[in-house]
């Protein structure tokens, strides 16, 4: 069986992977990590240090949850990818062919820090703006992606 999980190692992300543990410990299956590290839409120089910086971190975090994963006695690999992660996620899955694609539900609670106020106000923008114009990740890839797609909750405390 193979699994690809969207991680970007956030919360929400690491709650999605642990569930998977959980549930698919007993099947060991091969387990993909895609993190899609997204343009952060501007053409300055600090555009391009914060797309660095975000890449080099989602990288990181996700190539430890990878061998995190090894560890426990899964084969995990990784994939990063670069643009819009709707896209990016529906072309790994249709280029590697998955059995299942899970991804955490989004949620209104941001990683914890000192600019979780502001975080959350944000994030209640952009959220509100895409259902406007474009519609959830997972509803987008609910009704494109080939293959089965677990939605994991991500409840806050």
């Amino acid at each position: 069986m193979h699994v690809m999980l969207a991680y970007d190692n956030s919360r929400n992300a690491r709650i999605a992977l642990e569930t998977v543990r959980e549930l698919l410990s007993a099947l060991k299956p091969a387990i993909t990590l895609i993190s899609v590290v997204e343009d952060v839409g501007s053409a300055t120089a600090g555009a391009d240090e914060l797309f660095s910086a975000q890449y080099a971190e989602q990288k990181k975090g996700t190539e430890a949850a990878a061998a995190n994963l090894a560890a426990a006695g899964f084969t995990a690999s990784v994939l990063i990818a670069e643009g819009d992660a709707r896209k990016m996620i529906l072309r790994a899955v249709q280029e590697r062919k998955p059995d299942l694609l899970v991804m955490a539900r989004h949620s209104h609670k941001p990683d914890p820090g000192p600019l979780n106020f502001i975080a959350r106000k944000l994030d209640a923008l952009v959220e509100e703006f895409d259902h406007m114009t474009f519609g959830s990740t997972s509803a987008f890839l609910a009704r494109r992606a080939p293959c089965p797609l677990l939605i994991i909750p991500t409840h806050a405390d």
